[in-house]
């Protein structure tokens, strides 16, 4: 049985736990090699939600054909406007949000999904993607049913055996609130990669415990929670948790080249794989 369960992200809905468990389970453990320790590849295993956000009866491979009328929802805008300002942020040649003006919906979205789109983050996504993936993130705050589903794979992913929970991305919250929903779990190693946990009013605020007096709260049983983001990771927009869950948060950057929010680059990183290999062996507070 695994000790290692890693919780993904958003876009996988066209893969299965195995497929994702292939490419990732390997990464994951070069990161721990490169930590000084050995991790099996038989010991990680994959926690399941993608196929969850997929059209039923769709024979795409892709998102739905969205343009930028689909993206009217005030979650969604504001969503989309904090990766721009984000983008834009680290990278020199994306137009800044605040030049020009807004305007009607339909123009700003459409600035924003072009600014995005041809961005070094974004790697050239079609804007479908890029609004099927805020309809994704949308999707886990705005529908009980989804979020429950999802929570349940996790709880059934977890086993007597499991040590470490690895989220990336959506992942990181789904994780976070699953560990909160289960405290008598046996797990006390957190790890969270590329994480919007921190992001206020859209993400920190909506987690589910709320947060009281501005402040997380502390999944019960964890011992060590580090978390690991690039500093040009358009959707860790806040890149350090502690001030907001508490000083038990190790906040450690890393950098992952081109794609800073690829979960491969985030696995293989030595800080990744240290924590890791801290929670299979035990050591530190």
């Amino acid at each position: 049985m695994s000790k290692v369960l890693l919780v993904h992200g958003i876009a996988q809905q066209y893969r299965g736990p195995e497929s994702l468990r292939a490419a990732c389970a390997p990464a994951l453990c070069d990161g721990v090699v490169l930590a000084g320790g050995r991790l099996e590849v038989a010991d990680v295993a994959v926690a399941f939600y993608g196929d969850l956000f997929r059209p039923p009866g769709s024979r795409s491979l892709d998102f739905p054909d969205y343009d930028v009328t689909d993206v009217a929802d005030p979650f969604e805008r504001d969503l989309l406007l904090a990766w721009w300002h984000e983008a834009a942020r680290t990278e020199r040649g994306v137009e800044d949000p605040s030049s020009g003006t807004r305007g009607r919906t339909p123009r700003w979205v459409q600035r924003a999904l072009h600014a995005l789109s041809g961005s070094a983050f974004f790697g050239g996504l079609a804007e479908r993607v890029l609004i099927g993936s805020l309809k994704q993130v949308h999707a886990y705050f705005a529908d009980p049913g989804i979020r429950e589903r999802i929570q349940r794979r996790v709880f059934a992913a977890m086993t007597a055996e499991t040590q470490i929970i690895v989220g990336h991305s959506l992942g990181s919250v789904v994780a976070y609130e699953a560990l909160c929903a289960m405290p008598d779990q046996g797990v006390s190693t957190f790890v969270t990669l590329g994480s919007p946990l921190g992001v206020p009013n859209l993400i920190f605020d909506r987690l589910l415990p709320q947060p009281r007096e501005g402040r997380g709260r502390w999944p019960a049983g964890i011992r060590r929670w580090t978390n690991v983001a690039d500093d040009g990771d358009v959707v860790a927009l806040t890149k350090t948790l502690a001030p907001l869950f508490g000083p038990g948060v190790r906040d450690v950057s890393v950098h992952n080249g081109a794609k800073a929010h690829d979960v491969r680059p985030y696995l293989t990183a030595e800080q990744t794989g240290l924590a890791v290999l801290q929670g299979l062996v035990g050591d530190g507070p």
